[in-house]
């Protein structure tokens, strides 16, 4: 899976927040909001080919948390960005 190209992470009122761009903003009805670890890995995969066990080891790098907790906090950001077409 890939990041969708259109949309740009921004820091706007110390929120991070994804922002369409181009002509698929037009369409853009809300804005989309990250918490930290979810604007780290979209940074750390943005243009990048990228698996759920890529999020998995990223979060595993950067935070104290179990192999399980990881996989199913990967998982689950991998699914809430494919419901909200983040992903091409």
């Amino acid at each position: 899976m890939k990041t969708n190209s259109n949309f740009v992470l921004r820091t706007i009122i110390g929120q991070n927040v994804l922002v369409a761009e181009g002509v698929n903003a037009v369409n853009m009805s809300s804005i989309i909001h990250l918490n930290d670890s979810a604007a780290y890995l979209w940074t750390s995969v943005q243009g990048k080919e990228f698996t759920v066990e890529t999020l998995r080891d990223l979060l595993l790098e950067r935070y104290e948390v179990d192999e399980a907790t990881a996989a199913a906090d990967a998982a689950k950001v991998a699914q809430t960005w494919e419901e909200y077409k983040l992903l091409q």
